[in-house]
């Protein structure tokens, strides 16, 4: 994974969890300052790479019907080729891909829902007055 987004030239952000065992999720060495530079980036393309339980379901979701993730690999046991990976990463992330412009619209939508007064505040307030009738 690290070589394949160092492969990509895109930016991007990795959460690694620490202290596993048998080097999985250990940062290779000299791969921050290889990729220093690339930042971090909301409102990005997400790389789906399922592992257990509804993660496949999210998955199936976010690249087949909603198109803001590309699917690099299936199972705990498996590995993305590295090469694949970059140029995967590197095709979505260009503006003629149509995914940078589909996250970035996902983004502003969901922003706006979140926001005062907007759909998921209304659904939310909404909840809070049933449940308090309830009550009574």
């Amino acid at each position: 994974l690290a070589n394949g987004l160092e492969k990509s030239g895109t930016r991007f952000i990795w959460v690694v969890k620490p202290g596993t065992t048998n080097g999985f999720g250990d940062v290779p060495d000299g791969f921050e300052e290889r990729v220093a530079g690339q930042g971090i980036v909301g409102g990005v393309m997400i790389l789906a790479w399922p592992m257990e339980a509804d993660q496949f379901v999210n998955a199936k979701l976010l690249v087949d019907e909603i198109g803001v993730a590309v699917r690099v690999c299936e199972g705990a046991d498996s590995v993305p080729n590295s090469d694949e990976l970059g140029r995967a990463v590197a095709e979505a992330m260009t503006e003629g891909g149509g995914m940078k412009t589909k996250v970035k619209d996902l983004k502003q939508k969901a922003l706006a829902a979140v926001s005062h007064g907007e759909s998921s505040m209304k659904d939310l307030d909404r909840v809070v007055e049933e449940l308090g009738q309830l009550r009574g």
